[in-house]
């Protein structure tokens, strides 16, 4: 490990697990055999636009449809127009692009294919509220959640209820067409059902199981929101419903997937590699804890692995809104983790959304190592009161540790990596 740069080494990691999502090599491998008819494609997430640009790239007959991302998410298209909306709260625009999915398969028939572009963010890029419930009543409950601290395979459980395109009704509605739906997971687990609440992938969950979350979570939700949750008309399809039968469904791309890429190009660069788990969940701020734990006890007693050793793990944290501040669920674990680590040498970590994007700011993550506690404290920031108020990218902005890769055009969850030399 002769003049390494840690921070370098960090950002190939990232760039290695990012890499090993990309949509032009994951759909390629994954093209449905060729319709009689028509093929559709449709999708939603902040990795469809790039997902849907390689589709184009790779079908070589004919095809029409629409995509849904995040603003400053599109990629060129010529045959699959683009639209954008907003993440992680909805707005009007991803409420017509909603409406634009339902249209665009209705009246489809069984020698049509529709091909379902499926990646993280789709929940809120997708608003379409139930009955009589409306935009407002959506954006609501995803505040809600957000703040709630549950995580994301029970957010996504409520939210297939209150919505009428979740939960497979996306698929349902283009009946009597074949839907093949490619999935970039961002759940822990690789349900295809949860990603993006499964607009074209229905699960077993009920709306009593949405209720056991929404009480589980303490989760305050409108008074009308809860009287449709609590009405038949809230359930959705079960995935026996004949409607389904011929459809595939493929996860292309996962957590443990790009997780097995990064410890290959660390061990690459003469660094041994462990994964804890490519599916951690809990609270971002005690999650960085146990992770700033194992981390002193590698570096001060050798133990449980020998250094020099790179630790990864995947998964999707939560954080439990206690105050307004700003910041996101990876620039929390890393704050607490440089809290843990405060004063430990050699030890550096990068902790970042595989997307680009950590929170609503433009930033994916942020990096810490023995001296961020302290070079925060010499800025005028106080780490452990910046925490407190959940504001993690203030603290990291103050002392230019920020990491800022852009769009990447894939999601497959977080990437915590932590160098221990």
């Amino acid at each position: 490990m002769t003049n390494f740069e840690p921070r370098h080494f960090l950002t190939s990691i990232f760039e290695a697990a990012v890499a090993a999502a990309d949509p032009e090599l994951t759909i390629r491998r994954h093209l449905p055999e060729k319709p009689k008819g028509r093929t559709i494609v449709i999708g939603a997430g902040k990795g469809s636009a790039q997902m849907a640009a390689a589709f184009e790239k790779a079908w070589d007959g004919p095809l029409e449809g629409v995509v849904v991302t995040r603003y400053g998410f599109a990629a060129p298209c010529e045959r699959i127009k683009i639209v954008e909306a907003s993440h992680p709260v909805p707005d009007a625009n991803g409420l017509e692009a909603a409406k634009l999915l339902l249209q665009t398969v209705s009246g489809l028939t069984e020698d049509d294919l529709v091909v379902a572009l499926v990646s993280g963010g789709g929940s809120a890029l997708l608003p379409s509220p139930a009955g009589t419930l409306t935009l407002a009543d959506e954006i609501a409950v995803n505040e809600a959640l957000l703040a709630s601290g549950a995580p994301i395979s029970a957010m996504n459980t409520i939210r297939k209820h209150i919505s009428g395109i979740k939960g497979g009704r996306l698929a349902a509605a283009a009946w009597p067409a074949r839907v093949v739906s490619l999935v970039v997971s961002d759940i822990p687990g690789d349900n295809p059902a949860l990603v993006a609440s499964g607009p074209t992938v229905p699960d077993e969950a009920t709306r009593a199981d949405a209720l056991r979350l929404i009480e589980t979570y303490r989760i305050a939700l409108p008074a009308n929101v809860m009287a449709h949750i609590n009405s038949p008309a809230a359930d959705a399809p079960s995935p026996s419903d004949p409607r389904f039968a011929r459809n595939e469904v493929h996860v292309i791309a996962s957590a443990a997937v790009s997780l097995d890429a990064a410890a290959e190009a660390a061990r690459k660069q003469g660094v041994e590699t462990v994964i804890l788990s490519d599916a951690i969940e809990g609270e971002a701020r005690e999650v960085g804890g146990v992770h700033a734990a194992i981390a002193r006890e590698v570096a001060v007693r050798n133990r449980p692995f020998n250094k020099p050793v790179l630790i990864l793990s995947g998964g999707e944290t939560t954080v439990t809104l206690r105050t307004k501040g700003k910041g996101g669920r990876n620039s929390e674990f890393l704050l607490a983790f440089a809290i843990g680590i405060d004063g430990i040498a050699g030890i550096d970590a990068l902790a970042a959304d595989t997307d680009g994007i950590d929170g609503s700011e433009d930033n994916a993550g942020a990096f810490a190592d023995a001296s961020t506690v302290a070079r925060m404290h010499a800025s005028g920031v106080d780490a452990k009161a910046m925490l407190a108020g959940n504001n993690a990218w203030t603290a990291f902005n103050s002392v230019g540790d920020l990491f800022v890769p852009g769009p990447t055009g894939t999601n497959v969850n977080d990437l915590r990596a932590i160098l221990v030399r």
